[in-house]
C-alpha cells in the first residue's frame, strides 16, 4: 500500500529539483529524502525520477504519479485548513515567511511582547526571498514587498518602506561626488538579484548610475547593507537599515528611488483562526508602530507629491 508520506517527499523532489532544496522545505535531511523516493519507487516498481546535471526530471510515470499526488495532496490540504480553521485555541505553531532584513530588523525584535501576551503560541520564521506556498501550507502568513502571484490568498496593504541611495565617507573621498547626470561613472554599484524582493529600486539604481561599475549582486539586503558600510560602492538599500547604520551615509539623489509596499498575506481559509488572526494583528500592529521609521517623513512627503502629481 502507498504511503503518503513517501508521495509528500516525491513531490518536494519533483517541484524543487534537488535533494537538498527539497530537505530544506521539508525540514529533513537528504538522505531522508533519497531513502523516501527510493521507498516509493520500490513499492510502485518503477523509476519516477531521472537525476540530471539540472536536477531531478520526472519521467513520464513520474509525470502520471505527480499529476494525481497533487490532487490527492489539494484534498488533504483543504481537510487541513478546514480542520484548523475551527481551532478557538490560541495556541500552536503559526510560520511566518517575509525577507531576510524584514525577518531581522522588524518581526522577530517584535515576538518577545507577542509571546508575553500569548505564551502558547510559538511562530516559525522563515526569512526567505522565494515566495513560500501559503496554499501548501509551507507558511501561515507572509509579508510581501510585492503582490503575490499565488491565488485564494488575502492581501492587504500594511505599510511602506522608503529607500536611498548610500556609500561611506571613506568610500567617497576616494571615488568623489556622484555625477547622475555622467552615469556616476568612475563608481562602483552594490546591486540585489532579480529574484528578490527589493528588486525595483535596485533597478532604480543600476538605472541612474548607468556608467558605475556592478561590483557585487546579492540576493541578501543585508549583505548589500554590509558590502556598502565597509566601503564596497554605492547602494541602494531601505532607509530604515541604512540611516541606523553609522558608517552609511545618505546621498542626495534627483528623484528619490520608488518605495515598496509592506503587504500582509493570509490564505483566505486561514484569516480567521484565532493564533493566526493574533499574529496577523500582531504584525499589522508592529508595521504601524514603525511607520516612522520604515517610511521617514521627507520620503512620504515625496510620494505624497508624485501621488498627487
Amino acid at each position: 500500500m502507498l504511503d503518503w508520506d513517501d508521495l509528500r517527499f516525491f513531490l518536494a523532489l519533483a517541484r524543487h529539483g534537488t535533494l537538498s532544496a527539497a530537505a530544506r522545505v521539508l525540514h529533513v535531511s537528504q538522505s531522508t529524502v533519497g531513502r523516501r523516493l527510493n521507498s516509493l519507487e520500490a513499492t510502485l516498481a518503477v523509476r519516477l525520477l531521472n537525476r540530471t546535471p539540472e536536477g531531478y526530471v520526472p519521467t513520464l510515470a513520474g509525470e502520471e504519479v505527480r499529476r494525481k499526488a497533487e490532487c490527492l495532496e489539494a484534498e488533504a490540504l483543504a481537510l487541513e485548513r478546514d480542520v484548523t480553521g475551527r481551532d478557538i485555541r490560541l495556541r500552536g505553531l503559526v510560520r511566518v515567511t517575509c525577507a531576510e532584513t524584514l525577518a531581522a530588523q522588524i518581526l522577530a525584535p517584535s515576538f518577545g511582547e507577542l509571546h508575553a501576551r500569548h505564551p502558547d503560541i510559538m511562530i516559525e520564521l522563515i526569512p526567505n526571498p522565494r515566495e513560500l506556498s501559503l496554499a501548501m501550507r509551507e507558511a501561515d502568513i507572509a509579508l510581501r514587498l510585492r503582490q503575490p502571484e499565488q491565488h485564494d490568498l488575502v492581501v492587504r496593504h500594511i505599510g511602506d518602506i522608503a529607500f536611498g541611495v548610500y556609500a561611506t565617507h571613506e568610500y567617497l573621498r576616494d571615488r568623489g561626488a556622484l555625477d547622475f547626470d555622467d552615469g556616476c561613472c568612475g563608481h562602483r554599484l552594490i546591486t540585489q538579484l532579480d529574484d528578490t524582493q527589493e528588486m525595483t529600486p535596485s533597478t532604480w539604481i543600476t538605472d541612474m548610475a548607468a556608467r558605475a561599475t556592478v561590483v557585487l549582486q546579492t540576493s541578501s539586503h543585508e549583505a548589500a547593507v554590509l558590502a556598502a558600510a565597509n566601503g564596497g560602492g554605492l547602494a541602494c538599500l531601505a532607509r530604515f537599515r541604512g540611516d541606523a547604520e553609522p558608517r552609511l551615509t545618505r546621498l542626495p539623489v534627483p528623484t528619490e528611488p520608488p518605495s515598496a509596499e509592506i503587504l500582509l498575506v493570509v490564505h483566505k481559509d486561514n484569516r480567521d483562526t484565532p493564533r493566526i488572526r493574533v499574529v496577523l494583528t500582531h504584525i499589522t500592529d508592529t508595521i504601524h508602530a514603525l511607520a516612522s521609521i520604515l517610511q521617514p517623513g521627507d520620503a512620504a512627503e515625496e510620494i505624497a507629491r508624485e501621488r498627487v502629481g
